[in-house]
């Protein structure tokens, strides 16, 4: 059944199943955010042509789920190496394209504009996820995950524009 009808009072359980809270708590914000970025990251996956670009896609997305199954109280996985593979990712796709003088304007191909708006919902991610991290319910490395995803995405953003031959465009300031 898809359906309890017990968070019909505005409540829910965790993984940790010890007491129902409310769906307006910090934790639930995060939850719901992360959830919308891996939704938003498996438009971008089918929207890709790469079989690498895929795979990549795939493997945050799986990192995402252990992020919020870790985030509802179970144990956690989400490790110094997993931060170090995307940072590695990063780079190597940085290595792929001009050096950064300016902001872009989003867009380009479908692709790129779905991984901007997915950037732009990771940031989001990012703030409510740094309120936990302060308020001490959040580990450090799970912390720095989610916040490297954005620049995963910005840096994967620019490739498919480049591979594509799109030329990036600066703000009019």
């Amino acid at each position: 059944m898809l359906y309890t009808k017990k968070g019909d009072d505005g409540s829910t359980i965790l993984f940790d199943a010890k007491k129902r809270i409310s769906k307006t708590s910090l934790i639930v914000e995060v939850l719901g955010a992360v959830d919308e970025l891996n939704s938003l990251l498996g438009v971008c996956k089918v929207k890709a042509d790469d079989p690498e670009i895929k795979k990549s896609l795939e493997e945050v997305q799986q990192d995402l789920f252990i992020a919020q199954a870790e985030l509802a109280g179970a144990e956690p996985r989400i490790t110094l190496d997993k931060i170090t593979k995307l940072e590695r990712d990063i780079n190597d796709i940085e290595k792929q394209l001009p050096v950064i003088k300016s902001f872009f304007v989003a867009g380009g191909t479908e692709l790129s504009a779905f991984l901007d708006f997915a950037r732009a919902v990771s940031r989001r991610v990012e703030r409510a996820a740094v309120r936990l991290y302060d308020d001490g319910a959040m580990n450090k490395d799970l912390y720095s995950y989610l916040n490297r995803i954005s620049s995963y995405l910005y840096a994967l953003a620019r490739l498919t524009n480049q591979k594509s031959g799109i030329k990036e465009i600066r703000p009019h300031y």
